[in-house]
C-alpha cells in the first residue's frame, strides 16, 4: 500500500483502485478534542479537492477534502460514534472513508510522507 498526503492535512492510503482517506496526525492535533464527525455515504461522488466529510472539535468545525476523484464505497461508523477515536488513531482506526479511484493520475500532485514532513515543519 501507497500513502500520500495533501497541503490539506489528508492521508490517503491507496491499494489498487481503492483507497483510504482520514486526516493526518498533525490536523488533529491543530483541531483538539473531537466532538462530532461526520462521514460520506456509500455510493456518494467526490470530486478531487471537494467537501467530502465533517470534523467538528471543542475549537472548530472544519471540512475534510477528497484527495482524489472517486465513488465513496465505506464511511467509518466508528469515528461518527466515538469522534475521539480520531485524536487516538487518526492515520489508523480513525480513518474517514474509503473510495474507488476513478483517475490514478490525481494521485501524481499528492506528497509522499517525507515531502508531507517536511511541508509541515515549515508551518510551525
Amino acid at each position: 500500500m501507497t500513502r500520500y498526503f495533501t497541503e490539506e492535512h489528508e492521508w490517503i492510503e491507496v491499494e489498487g483502485d481503492t483507497a483510504t482517506i482520514g486526516i493526518t496526525d498533525y490536523a488533529q492535533g491543530q483541531l483538539g478534542d473531537l466532538v462530532f464527525a461526520e462521514v460520506p455515504k456509500p455510493g456518494t461522488s467526490l470530486a478531487k479537492g471537494g467537501d467530502a466529510a465533517v470534523v467538528e472539535s471543542v475549537k472548530a468545525a472544519s471540512d475534510v477534502y477528497s484527495p482524489v476523484t472517486g465513488t465513496v464505497t465505506e464511511g467509518n461508523p466508528a469515528i461518527e460514534e466515538d469522534p475521539a477515536l480520531i485524536n487516538s488513531d487518526a492515520e489508523g482506526e480513525g480513518w474517514f472513508f474509503k473510495l474507488t479511484i476513478a483517475d490514478p493520475a490525481e494521485l501524481d500532485g499528492l506528497m509522499d510522507e517525507a515531502a508531507y514532513k517536511e511541508y509541515v515543519a515549515g508551518l510551525d
